[in-house]
């Protein structure tokens, strides 16, 4: 709780009769030697008039007034009446708070409340932190993570290039002249004044088509990315979600053995009234420290998992999330055959490899047509002029226009053939990749299926058969402490176990649910 004590400014005036008289009320009031004008002390004395709730005191454990454990503290300033007298002094303000301090009559409180007190008002409320469905944090992260939105720029980059690589060269205007006219080109026609040609070169027919080809299919690598991204960011968001309500989950659990500790402390003091010993209490308080440390990790935890899902939806300081109470994962694992069948038709990695595959084909075919010639066409046009300095005598002036053809010849075979082995070259390198990491995705998947498995009888086991005979035995381990036939060791250890057992089951539930949003990232394909 904070608040300020407003201070009454000093004048030197003389005080007015009214002033005067409420001073001598409160020397009457301050018969309490022990009393001390204290700002912290008229603090405490004011707010515990008001009616305040009992949990709102968490709030006064930062001098500075920052709210703790979800409060937030409104502070109202009450002022007093200073325009119409301002004659009061700090020793004013001094009384004021030894009446406060020492309780004095209700009528003097309220007329100090009313004068010149600043009421630190506590409002009470519990901040309730939302649960939040894993689906809308993936559809999210999907649409906003900064990652996706690179890849799908990419992908917009190489559209453009199609075109570019579709089109011809830029054609190639030149004008011919002869500044100098007694040194012009001379024709039958006359003097030759300016040439202007144009001229473009035009490959062979099918290397514009091939490069187009290795566009488009590098297009579908970029997607094959897009898709990659994509998925890792989903399995991200479910990982840090799955931590996020391990956490929670081991929370409550915690919680709940609390209460099953502090009944054990109960035990053991009623053992210990009757000639037990003091050594079981302080082991049962033991085990519930214990409790509260793994508390403190738990909640680390819980805000780490919690920054990481801040960090996949662009929200890394506001998002506080809570995970839904019941994890929406199927026990049943898929086929490992299945799966693989899936993961040939929509993994990420293996669709980008057979674009890379298609890619590096159009390019050995490019390399294949550089043996075939390009060719440049043209067309001239000439002015001619008969006006003067013209040396033929039957020059006319006509102007001509001229067509001009050329032919590339590729010739340097060793260039062309260098490039047929390069491509060739790239494409059996891109088929063994393409080879190896389907390999690794059956290895990842065998893996992922057998973990899910094992996670799943793991489920059962704990569930059906350790979870409630060990709920037995500490029921009959707690009888038979308190009768005298089992020492409390024997007593804290089943207890553990019990605690032991209902962790891994949390564990358990949250690495099959691990497990299988990774084998959705591998297979490709969204469930």
């Amino acid at each position: 709780m904070t608040g300020n004590i407003a201070k009454t400014r000093k004048y030197s005036q003389v005080h007015s009769l009214p002033t005067l008289l409420i001073l001598v009320i409160l020397v009457g009031g301050l018969a309490n030697t022990g009393c001390k004008a204290h700002p912290e002390r008229l603090f405490k004395t004011a707010a515990s008039k008001l009616p305040v709730s009992s949990d709102r005191s968490a709030a006064a454990a930062s001098p500075s007034g920052t709210p703790v454990s979800g409060l937030h503290v409104a502070t109202f300033r009450v002022e007093n009446g200073a325009d119409a007298d301002s004659g009061t002094n700090a020793g004013l303000a001094a009384s004021d708070q030894r009446v406060l301090e020492s309780g004095a009559h209700d009528n003097v409180l309220a007329h100090l409340l009313e004068s010149s007190v600043n009421v630190p008002v506590v409002v009470a409320e519990q901040v309730v932190e939302p649960e939040v469905a894993l689906e809308s944090l993936i559809v999210q992260a999907l649409s906003v993570h900064p990652r996706i939105q690179a890849a799908r720029q990419r992908v917009a980059a190489l559209n453009h290039r199609i075109p570019q690589v579709t089109a011809l060269e830029d054609p190639i205007v030149g004008n011919t002249f002869w500044p100098i006219q007694d040194q012009a080109l001379q024709t039958a026609g006359g003097r030759v004044g300016h040439q202007f040609s144009v001229a473009q070169k035009v490959p062979w027919p099918e290397k514009l088509k091939a490069r187009g080809v290795i566009a488009q299919r590098e297009v579908q690598m970029a997607n094959a990315e897009v898709l990659k991204a994509e998925r890792e960011i989903v399995e991200a968001v479910r990982l840090a979600y799955y931590e996020l309500w391990l956490a929670e989950q081991l929370i409550l659990i915690v919680d709940e053995n609390k209460e099953l500790v502090a009944d054990l402390i109960t035990i053991a003091g009623a053992r210990y009234k009757t000639g037990g010993s003091q050594q079981d209490i302080l082991r049962a308080e033991m085990e519930a420290d214990k409790l509260d440390e793994q508390l403190i990790n738990l909640r680390r935890h819980k805000e780490q998992a919690r920054a990481d899902l801040g960090i996949l939806v662009r929200q890394p300081i506001d998002l506080v999330p809570t995970a839904v109470k019941d994890l929406d994962v199927s026990d049943a694992v898929p086929d490992l055959e299945s799966l693989i069948v899936e993961a040939e038709q929509c993994n990420p990695e293996l669709q980008g490899l057979a674009a890379e595959i298609a890619r590096d084909r159009a390019k050995q075919k490019l390399a294949c047509l550089q043996q075939y010639p390009d060719f440049q066409l043209g067309i001239g046009y000439s002015i001619i002029s008969d006006d003067q300095n013209v040396i033929s005598p039957v020059a006319n002036g006509h102007d001509n226009i001229n067509l001009a053809i050329g032919v590339s010849l590729p010739i340097w075979r060793n260039r062309i053939n260098g490039g047929m082995s390069e491509a060739t070259h790239h494409r059996n390198s891109t088929i063994h990749l393409r080879e190896a990491e389907r390999d690794r995705l059956r290895g990842q998947l065998r893996r992922q299926v057998a973990d899910a498995y094992a996670s799943t009888e793991q489920l059962e086991l704990f569930r059906d058969r350790l979870i409630p005979k060990t709920e037995q035995a500490l029921k009959i381990a707690t009888a038979d402490y308190q009768g005298r036939k089992v020492d409390f060791a024997d007593l804290i250890e089943t207890y553990r176990e019990l605690l032991s057992y209902q962790v891994q089951v949390a564990r358990a539930q949250a690495r099959l649910a691990t497990v299988m949003a990774r084998i959705e990232r591998i297979v490709g394909c969204p469930h």
